[in-house]
């Protein structure tokens, strides 16, 4: 299927690795020119020469804190007359309500809500001109199922997602979408950082805490990155324009309710 994004500029925040990476080979793969961020310059370098040698059009780096409005800004600057925005951020690590200090919230809600409304409202009446605009946010699944060890990254993240479903509607007259997408259990270091907390608070060996992780999961697996990308992809596709709004879980099948 050509997805009708060849030719379209898009930026895809934190995309030297992981999740955001696989966002930024997927649009790279079907003809969008990608800006590409993070603050590593060399595994940044290292991502544009990999996305370089199977993308149609122009890969750019750009190394950038996007937490601050600096970065924000020199992101910005680096893509003119953005068509395709992928919001994406590290999360905060899990931990204790009791243990988290007022610092603790305020950088959660600076990393995972305000640097991702703020390049969204830095966007969006360009993309009103042009009348073509594609925002996906990079959230989590935890989103719709919270739990209390991930409270700074949950918390911060479903603000964003109150946010864009209620702009979303103001958007759509002009040809852009809103969608958030969901993930859990992808096979990135993300997973292997948590595998390795399991490790030491239960004694266990590294491929017995990948097991535990698999056995959560529904699809008794973790997801591949390519297939998060390619799922971002056609979200930012033209096929996609009556979709907007909409919270995309992406967790091989283990969420157990209906919306």
């Amino acid at each position: 299927m050509d997805l009708g994004i060849e030719g379209r500029k898009a930026i895809v925040c934190a995309s030297s690795r992981g999740l955001g990476k696989a966002c930024a080979l997927s649009l790279a793969r079907e003809g969008a020119h990608v800006v590409i961020n993070g603050l590593n310059v060399e595994r940044l370098e290292a991502t544009k020469v990999e996305i370089e040698s199977i993308a149609k059009g122009s890969v750019t780096a750009v190394a950038a804190d996007i937490n601050t409005e600096d970065g924000r800004t020199k992101l910005l600057q680096a893509c003119p007359k953005i068509d395709i925005l992928v919001n994406n951020n590290e999360g905060p690590p899990p931990g204790q309500f009791q243990k988290w200090q007022r610092q603790d919230f305020e950088s959660a809600i600076d990393a995972n809500f305000m640097a991702p409304a703020l390049l969204i409202q830095a966007v969006i009446e360009g993309m009103k001109e042009r009348r073509f605009g594609r925002i996906v946010n990079i959230t989590s699944a935890m989103v719709k199922s919270p739990r209390s060890a991930m409270g700074l990254s949950t918390s911060a993240r479903t603000a964003l997602t109150a946010l864009c479903k209620g702009i979303s509607v103001d958007l759509a007259p002009f040809n852009i979408t809103i969608n958030n997408m969901l993930p859990e259990r992808f096979d990135t270091d993300r997973q292997k950082f948590m595998a390795e907390m399991v490790m030491k608070l239960k004694g266990i060996s590294r491929e017995e805490a990948f097991a535990e992780i698999h056995e959560s999961i529904a699809a008794k697996r973790m997801g591949s990155p390519t297939e998060f990308g390619d799922a971002c992809a056609f979200l930012c596709s033209a096929q996609a324009g009556y979709i907007s709004g909409q919270n995309l879980q992406l967790d091989g099948g283990s969420y157990p309710g209906l919306i």
